[in-house]
């Protein structure tokens, strides 16, 4: 039987399925960062959000430098995501870019972005 190369369109679909939730999160974490950056104690109705008061209380500690750095980062996760919802739609996702063969699925639901087989991924840092 020859060796997989790539995913069957139902795994796809799990897979699709995992970063749209992992995406929605995310962009809900980055929109939260920006107000907390932005956020200049003003007295409206964004002061009685429940889910407003757990990110400030969360993140009061954070400096307006801080906020911008995880937000950075927030912004860059989410360009990943939506990097691996193309190589989905265009049936080249979970196929590793140096070794050309498919990077495990325990992987890629650890880190649905990934584009290296753990393997690829250890020889990148040697």
């Amino acid at each position: 039987m020859a060796e997989k190369t790539r995913y069957s369109d139902e795994e796809l679909l799990e897979f699709k399925k995992l970063i749209l939730e992992k995406l929605e999160k995310a962009q809900v974490d980055y929109h939260l960062l920006r107000n907390v950056i932005t956020h200049n104690n003003e007295n409206d109705t964004e002061d009685t959000s429940p889910t407003f008061k757990l990110i400030e209380e969360g993140a009061s500690m954070l400096s307006k430098e801080e906020a911008g750095q995880l937000a950075q980062r927030q912004e860059k996760f989410i360009q990943h995501l939506k990097a691996a919802l193309i190589r989905i739609e265009n049936k080249s996702y979970g196929i590793c870019r140096e070794t050309g063969m498919l990077i495990s699925k325990e992987r890629l639901r650890a880190v649905p972005h990934a584009t290296l087989s753990i393997a690829a991924k250890n020889n990148q840092q040697n």
